[in-house]
């Protein structure tokens, strides 16, 4: 594993690792809300390595990435991230894959980057819009909304107590748990304020979604309680020529919770774009 610290949009320093072979196609994984690049383990850990260049970013206030305040409401800051990246690794043509919120800085890049640069897409439970334009069609399970003064409290025990539950929410099966407290430390250390300001964004990247032209692959988990199966259907409809994989018994985590169907189906799609 090789770590890298790189200035992303406005200077803040992401933490972004890699692994795999070096001269192979590569793969830009990137995490969600409150999360960290840890996630993509059984990715970074798989037989994948042995075929594509693999990179996880800490997305900023994540993970080892730096951790300011105020720095969470501007799309092209976190385009920037992406494209520094890009740029600092060499990658060419690589596939950018996010998961839920991931979905979001994936498309901040593309609005400001286009996609002449990378090979394509993977949306994995992933969102394209945050406020009203996620809340309101009823695109965020309720259960999850109603954790948001939890994710925002600076009183440890409330915090601890609704990431618990939160990271409950993202699988479909009760957690083993050596996976409960793995996944709860790399939570617990991204700031209140951090996580209030990815919140703190009004987004709608529809048309963003429908100019893509790279190939694109749409994976969700039909138990997911933190995106519902509508978010699916309408990235459907917005890029026709997607394709679909509907994991059965998975909840918001399908590289996690079924990963050597995903490492498989992922390995299928990188070859083929």
């Amino acid at each position: 594993m090789t770590v890298h610290t790189i200035p992303g949009g406005g200077g803040v320093n992401l933490h972004v690792e890699e692994t795999g072979r070096a001269e192979g196609k590569s793969i830009v994984f990137i995490h969600g809300f409150s999360q960290c690049g840890r996630a993509w383990t059984r990715q970074m850990q798989s037989d994948l390595a042995r075929d594509f260049r693999l990179i996880t970013m800490d997305i900023r206030g994540h993970g080892g990435s730096d951790k300011p305040r105020d720095v969470y409401g501007d799309a092209e800051l976190w385009a920037h991230d992406v494209n520094a990246v890009i740029e600092h690794l060499g990658l060419q043509q690589p596939l950018l894959v996010g998961w839920s919120y991931g979905g979001v800085i994936v498309s901040d890049y593309l609005r400001l980057f286009g996609d002449a640069a990378i090979a394509g897409t993977q949306w994995v439970g992933a969102v394209s819009r945050l406020g009203e334009p996620l809340v309101a069609p009823g695109f965020l399970g309720g259960d999850f909304l109603a954790l948001m003064p939890g994710f925002f409290t600076d009183a440890a025990v409330e915090s601890v107590a609704t990431l618990q539950r939160f990271l409950r929410l993202c699988v479909h099966d009760e957690p083993a748990a050596d996976d409960l407290y793995f996944f709860l430390g790399y939570n617990v250390i991204v700031p209140p304020h951090v996580r209030q300001g990815l919140f703190s964004r009004q987004v709608d990247n529809d048309a963003v979604i429908a100019a893509m032209r790279k190939p694109a692959s749409l994976v969700y988990g039909e138990a997911d309680q933190i995106v519902s199966p509508r978010m699916c259907t309408h990235m459907e409809q917005l890029v026709p020529h997607a394709t679909v994989a509907t994991y059965p018994r998975v909840g918001h985590m399908p590289f996690w919770e079924a990963p050597e169907r995903f490492n498989r189906e992922l390995r299928e799609f990188r070859r083929q774009v």
